[in-house]
This record gives structure tokens, sequence and C-alpha cells, in this order.
């Protein structure tokens, strides 16, 4: 009998091995097959196993769902925007500290080149210290979204390094220029991907804050990205460089 189910948590290629070592432990299950992109587990038995059976071989951290369950699931994560806030507090919390944190270093003698270039070093340190907490994991949570890391397993494993590179660009006004133009090609790629992902209605992990964050793909994703190409465009406006 082969059966279909959804998994819930799974944000790395660690995390599909070991799904799969800990279901492949349970009796009567002859293979198991994860896909980690669609967060799936395609199982063959040669009798019926109950989904707690299932469950109780995981660690606490996965939860598998069967596809109808997986369609509730989903549709009470859209129904629930109390939830889905919940989930990306964190992520708003960090980009109100960025705001308030360049608008102090600045509020003497306001300028806002200066100040909208704080926030974008502050913003990829912050953001590449995250990733940098699991650098094995971040890859293969990035790629399944980011079209490049996708084509370019390498480019998953150098993203944290480049955000890290354009933050002390940024902050130590070095290259400024180059950093705004890479920042545009870099976040234009990664955006075309997280529009995709909310077209095709994938529930997967963003991966801005690493692994170390259970964020949501949401819109609010793609408002993140949006509002630091924006900036890039009027640095590079103001620049006249475009």
């Amino acid at each position: 009998m082969l059966h279909t189910y959804h998994i819930t948590g799974m944000t790395c290629e660690g995390c599909k091995k070991s799904v799969e070592a800990a279901l492949l432990k349970v009796d009567h299950l002859t293979e198991v097959s994860v896909d980690l992109e669609h967060g799936t587990a395609t199982i063959t038995m040669d009798q019926s196993i109950s989904l707690d059976t299932l469950q109780k071989a995981l660690p606490s951290k996965y939860q598998i769902l069967e596809q109808a369950s997986r369609n509730i699931f989903e549709n009470a994560q859209e129904a629930s925007p109390k939830s889905k806030w919940r989930q990306l507090r964190p992520l708003f919390l960090i980009f109100s500290y960025l705001f308030a944190s360049a608008f102090l270093l600045h509020y003497r003698a306001w300028d806002w080149g200066a100040a909208l270039l704080d926030f974008m070093g502050l913003f990829f340190i912050v953001f590449s210290f995250f990733k940098f907490l699991d650098l094995k994991g971040f890859p293969e949570s990035f790629r399944m979204y980011d079209p490049l890391a996708k084509i370019l397993p390498l480019y998953g494993w150098v993203y944290p390094f480049i955000e890290l590179g354009l933050g002390l660009l940024f902050l130590m006004r070095v290259e400024v220029n180059l950093a705004l133009w890479i920042t545009l090609v870099v976040l234009g790629i990664t955006t075309f991907g997280v529009t995709k992902s909310l077209l095709d209605k994938k529930a997967i992990r963003c991966a801005c804050l690493g692994t170390a964050l259970n964020l949501p793909m949401t819109e609010a994703t793609f408002i993140e990205n949006a509002i630091m190409i924006v900036m890039t465009l009027w640095m590079l406006l103001k620049g006249g460089l475009l």
C-alpha cells in the first residue's frame, strides 16, 4: 500500500534524513521517500498503520498529516491572521529595532541618505547573523524558493557571506555604489522566487532569518524584500546611477 502524507517542521536536508530514518523504524513500513521542497512523505507499507503510530515515531518538532488534514491545516493558517501575526512578530520586531537604530544615529543632524545606508547595513549584518546560526541548514531552506540557489546550490552557502559583506560595505561607506547594485540583483532574484512561491500557494518556511525562527512564507516576506529594493532604487536614483 502506498500513502502520501504532509510533514511540517522540516527545514533542511538533515530534517529530511531524520524523518526518513525515524519512519523506517516503524514495523511494516517497507519504503519511505521524503520530498523536502513540497513537505511530503511517500510511504509504502505492507499493512495499514495509524497516523498516531507514525506521529509517535517522529521527533516532536515534526508533524505528520494526511492529505485531507493538510488542506484543513493550511486553510486554518490562512484564516487565522492572529496566528500569522504571532509567527511574523520576530520579523516585525527586528525591522522596528533597525529603523529605530538608524533614526537614533542621525536624529541630531538628519540625513535621509546616511540613515538609509545605515539601516541597510544593519539589516544585512543582523540577517546574516541569523543565517550563520545554522549555516548547514540554511542553504536547503533557501533553495526551496530562491531560483538561483535551486540551480546553483553553492549560492545558498555563499549567500550569508554576501549579506555580511554588503552590511560592512554600507556601514563603512566603502564601494557603496557597487553594494547597491549587488543588493538590487540579489534581492531581485529572491523576490522573484518569493513571488512565485506565494502565487503557487506553497506552504514553505521563509529563510530570511535562517532556520533559527519558524517564519512562514507570506506577503510580509515579499513586503520586506520590496522595501529594501525601493530603498536601493532610491539611493541609486539619488546618486544619478540609474
